[in-house]
């Protein structure tokens, strides 16, 4: 955990950047290649549209899309339901879409809501950015909780991420407010953070960047945390709760959800600060509260102690054809070439990387994840790790052969479809006396 320690001449905290000056472009370039076709969730909260440095959010956001990143923007409308409540006479029965909605809150929230979208579609569309409403979020009643009818207030079901993707696809980008429907004629509020966590997970961001008023994740005897681990933010929450109170609990409690979801970076930073959503992305220091997964410091090289785990944790796999038979007498011999990734101390998956320096390739072999640890983005993490421990030993393209994971590779990991003409001399001798007729998969890796 890093704590704000840069001080001015006078002794005020400056923060991590210089916000007089533009991010310097040089600085920006850097990061282009690294996102370019990702995505990022961006969540305001409702004062932040109301703020004056709105208009210069949306140039920012115009250079997102001019560089490539795919752009979701949701809203929060929290303090337009004040504003409404206040001129209405009305009183809501709660604010962030948290508690109960009643009918009259659901109705403040539906026009409140619907005001701050149409804000926004105007100002994209005064940056020259197409966006549209999206219905993508749908929702049921969240029901009875703790002897208590929540009414209208929702919980998200699932994300219609074949829309959101169709959107984005088409240089569109979506605006999501914090409202949900079943499909059957019910709207249902629901909490913008909790939304923002929904569809970055789901669209598997780059990044979630929460949008406040605030400067990050504060606290009253220290200050402006800079950066936290997943794991740091976790023991956060749990001993110092009482000072993380409104936006700074929300926030940190999406982010370690977005986090432990397999979304890899959450940022939450001032949205009123002038060029502060370019400092954070595109520079090393950044402005507010980075919130990141650990995901590297769990994977390490095997041992000759780890072969027979890894030969019991491919079993299955092997059985299945899957994977390709392997002794563990074999593993041992190339121990040398295979990655674990453990948590707390167990074996939870396997990778190994075969090099073949002559031809400037390399393969990417026996990808494996336990059982008890599906689907909690492990896999993935497996191999963007060999992805870059091949480019910086100076492979200029990785290829795997699959039977039955064509489509993750294809569609997920971005590689694209090969032959058994690409494969080395070696490799190819291998390939032909196996029998097995697996697909060839292959990505260019770019230089470092």
């Amino acid at each position: 955990m890093r704590m704000r320690t840069d001080k001015s001449d006078n002794g005020e905290p400056t923060g991590r950047t210089n916000l007089q000056r533009l991010v310097d472009l040089r600085e920006i370039l850097r990061y282009v290649p690294h996102y370019r076709d990702k995505v990022f969730v961006i969540a305001f909260d409702g004062a932040v549209v109301e703020h004056d440095n709105f208009r210069n959010l949306l140039l920012d956001l115009s250079l997102l899309r001019s560089l490539r990143i795919g752009v979701v923007l949701i809203h929060g409308a929290s303090l337009q339901i004040t504003k409404l409540a206040d001129l209405t006479g009305k009183t809501p029965s709660n604010l962030d879409g948290t508690g109960v909605t009643d009918t009259v809150t659901l109705d403040l929230a539906l026009t409140a809501a619907n005001r701050v979208t149409h804000e926004i579609l105007e100002g994209l569309s005064a940056h020259d950015l197409r966006g549209a409403y999206s219905n993508a979020v749908v929702a049921h009643p969240a029901g009875i909780l703790q002897g208590i009818d929540q009414q209208h207030t929702g919980r998200i079901e699932r994300i219609d991420v074949p829309l959101l993707k169709a959107l984005l696809a088409n240089d569109v980008v979506p605006v999501i407010p914090p409202l949900g429907s079943d499909g059957e004629g019910s709207t249902y509020r629901l909490n913008s953070d909790n939304v923002a966590v929904e569809i970055a997970k789901a669209l598997e961001a780059a990044k979630l960047i929460y949008l406040t008023t605030m400067p990050g994740i504060t606290l009253q005897t220290e200050g402006l945390i800079r950066q936290l681990t997943v794991e740091e933010a976790e023991l956060l929450l749990k001993k110092n709760k009482a000072e993380l109170i409104g936006a700074n609990l929300s926030k940190l409690t999406g982010a370690v959800k977005a986090l432990r979801g397999g979304v890899p970076r959450v940022h939450i930073i001032d949205g009123t600060v002038e060029e502060g959503l370019l400092a954070e992305v595109f520079s090393n220091d950044g402005i507010g509260t980075l919130v990141h997964t650990n995901e590297y410091q769990a994977i390490r090289k095997a041992q000759k102690k780890d072969a027979r785990g890894i030969y019991s944790l491919i079993k299955n796999s092997v059985e299945t054809e899957e994977l390709l038979p392997r002794t563990r007498a074999e593993i041992e011999r190339q121990i040398d070439d295979y990655f674990i990734f453990e948590v707390d101390g167990n074996l939870a998956g396997c990778i190994a990387l075969h090099r073949y320096p002559d031809e400037q390739k390399a393969e990417m072999a026996c990808v494996c994840v336990a059982g008890k640890y599906e689907n909690q983005g492990i896999g993935a993490r497996l191999v963007q790790f060999v992805e870059e421990q091949a480019r910086t030993g100076g492979a200029r393209e990785l290829f795997c052969l699959t039977t039955q994971a064509v489509n993750y590779f294809l569609k997920k990991a971005r590689y694209s479809l090969g032959s058994p003409d690409d494969l080395p001399p070696l490799r190819r001798l291998r390939y032909d006396t196996s029998g097995r007729r697996s697909q060839v998969l292959k990505k260019m890796l770019s230089p470092q």
